[in-house]
């Protein structure tokens, strides 16, 4: 049984005419299931999780005080938390499916039963990517976005939309940035990390954040002004060869669901964003939940004698703490010109 996809098969199916394929195309599903859980850049955007509930809820404590000096004797100081911004992730259904006619599997049509199977997986691993990817580009302009027309949150856990330039600390009423405008360069690349390096938590706690990916769409010119930056050890943008400080030092994911994300929308920005990928995998900043993996169900028609092959799947994502990710080049951003 594959981690990503559980197939079953209906009573009588195997004894029926479709019989001879049933086994072949729930091996067919479950392996190429296998491949596109590996080859996912999900994991590398959101902290995958299981699902038990409907939805779930991610919260948190503020931070404990630093340690006090309290000399010899002293007595030990208490801290008094208080509750964080909590955000629910809702849990959506989704389906699809695909028919084997009487007619394929009498003619021996294994090519086409095994391509539509192959439909069925992709479009189940496509609908998952492309459903992270717009929540992403949703939250650089607002906190909520239409995704297969119905409507999802893309806001941060305070309500703001992920990606915003007024940020606000529950406990110390500091606003922060993490929305910039400004084309990709090796110095705003510069500013925007040492930005989030410089975030604190809701009671102005230093959170040691940590950029070391930049995720771009998949476009030409985003492509070479970010190599152009960090690809050399020589700073491309001055005469006397001074020594690139950005070399070697950054994951780029190049993502082309990003750009049909945003042209879905309707969007014709470019933006850039630094990730923090530990932050991402220890707290709660972007979560991907499965409630449901695939399930396949092969089933028979009784009214047109179709052995018909439904997918269903239980999934939600979102962001809670904001501060894992930065973006740039978005006009209404913060200017660190």
């Amino acid at each position: 049984m594959s981690g990503f996809v559980t197939v079953s098969i209906g009573s009588g199916l195997v004894d029926s005419i479709f019989g001879k394929c049933q086994v072949p195309l729930k091996s067919y599903l479950e392996k190429r299931s296998e491949a596109f859980e590996r080859e996912s850049l999900q994991k590398y955007l959101f902290r995958m999780e299981s699902s038990r509930h409907w939805a779930e809820r991610y919260s948190a404590e503020t931070a404990m005080d630093s340690f006090v000096p309290v000399g010899e004797g002293g007595d030990y100081p208490k801290t008094g938390f208080q509750e964080a911004y909590k955000r629910d992730i809702e849990n959506m259904t989704f389906k699809q499916s695909f028919a084997v006619t009487r007619e394929l599997m009498e003619d021996a049509m294994i090519g086409t039963m095994k391509q539509r199977a192959n439909q069925l997986v992709t479009a189940y691993g496509r609908t998952r990517e492309l459903f992270g990817r717009t929540l992403y580009a949703g939250g650089l302009y607002g906190t909520t976005v239409s995704f297969g027309g119905k409507s999802f949150r893309c806001d941060a856990a305070d309500g703001l939309a992920l990606c915003h330039k007024e940020h606000v600390n529950k406990v110390n009423g500091k606003k922060q940035s993490n929305l910039y405008k400004g084309a990709f360069s090796a110095t705003l690349l510069g500013k925007i990390e040492t930005e989030m390096q410089n975030r604190t938590g809701d009671n102005g706690e230093l959170l040691s954040v940590s950029p070391d990916t930049i995720w771009i769409p998949n476009d030409a010119a985003m492509k070479e002004k970010v190599f152009s930056a960090i690809g050399a050890d020589k700073d491309p943008t001055t005469s006397n060869n001074a020594y690139n400080y950005q070399f070697g030092r950054w994951n780029v994911i190049v993502d082309p669901y990003l750009s049909k994300a945003l042209s879905d929308m309707g969007k014709t920005d470019v933006p850039y964003f630094l990730l923090d990928s530990k932050f991402i995998q220890i707290n709660d900043g972007a979560v991907f939940q499965d409630r449901v993996k695939l399930e396949v169900r092969s089933t028979l028609d009784e009214n047109n004698d179709n052995n018909v092959w439904k997918g269903f799947s239980r999934f939600g994502a979102g962001f809670v703490d904001w501060r894992f990710v930065s973006a740039g080049n978005i006009s209404t951003g913060t200017d660190l010109a």
